[in-house]
């Protein structure tokens, strides 16, 4: 029977902000196929609900990364490599927004809020690839959570819509260039799943009901789910699939004008 093995791999998670975070789920799977996991914690204020889950792994890196903050990622990575030498994979699950810029129209969104939506959101996953390039000289897998808003328009998604978009392209374009040093770069769009960053979107009842409605598995997503689908990235079963976009969403994507 072949089963998903991680033992010996390195990986590293980004983005985890509590018990409910996608990015929980994922570590948990990782470090139940056996790898051994870096962590990170945004601030002081995070690291209380971060640090149980980070003892829950045995993790021997956990430290904070605040990506806005000068020399935090670098830090993480250098430790990384201290530690390690190596590291065979990567989850990015980090999004911000202004409050204003993300409860207020897309056409009102400042040059300076989307400016900082898109390096926190966007732009920390290109410098990712970039400090782990060196360490994934073996190959590796780089993954980072997206969302259907980068297709389609989203009520309520906002500013969140092309930065998101510019993540996707990001994915192509980073797979494209660092496939010949056989390290794979995907994107996973999560359905709707009730997580502390979802509570950010108004209406968002709404769109898990939406869900429900028009999905063809006539369901909302698990947490475990997408969980499961990055420890298939991570792993050697996805060593031919890179710049993708893998929908964890129901099938809701698929849907145009469907009459229920």
């Amino acid at each position: 029977m072949e089963v998903i093995d991680l033992n010996g791999r390195k990986g590293l998670v980004v983005g985890i902000a509590n018990e409910h975070s996608l990015a929980w789920s994922a570590a948990q799977r990782f470090r139940n196929a056996g790898a051994e996991l870096a962590i990170s914690y945004l601030n002081d204020k995070a690291m209380p609900f971060v640090e149980p889950l980070a003892r829950e792994i045995e993790t021997p890196v956990f430290l904070p990364c605040d990506v806005s903050v000068p020399g935090q990622l670098e830090k993480l990575f250098d430790t990384i490599a201290e530690k390690w030498g190596r590291l065979d994979f990567l989850l990015h699950s980090i999004a911000w927004a202004r409050k204003e810029d993300l409860h207020g129209r897309l056409t009102d969104c400042s040059s300076d809020g989307f400016a900082e939506s898109m390096l926190i959101s966007c732009h920390s996953f290109i410098r990712m690839a970039k400090l782990a390039e060196p360490l994934m000289q073996e190959g590796g897998s780089l993954m980072t959570l997206s969302y259907y808003g980068a297709e389609k328009v989203v009520d309520h998604y906002n500013v969140m819509g092309p930065v998101k978009a510019a993540l996707e392209a990001s994915v192509r374009y980073l797979a494209h260039e660092l496939g010949r040093s056989s390290i794979r770069v995907n994107a996973i769009s999560a359905g709707a799943v009730a997580t502390r960053a979802a509570s950010g979107i108004e209406h968002f009842d709404e769109l898990l009901n939406e869900t429900v409605l028009k999905a063809p598995l006539r369901r909302t997503v698990e947490s475990c789910e997408v969980g499961r689908a990055a420890l298939m990235l991570a792993s050697d079963y996805s060593s031919a699939i890179t710049g993708e976009t893998l929908h964890v969403d129901a099938g809701f994507h698929i849907e145009g004008m469907v009459f229920h």
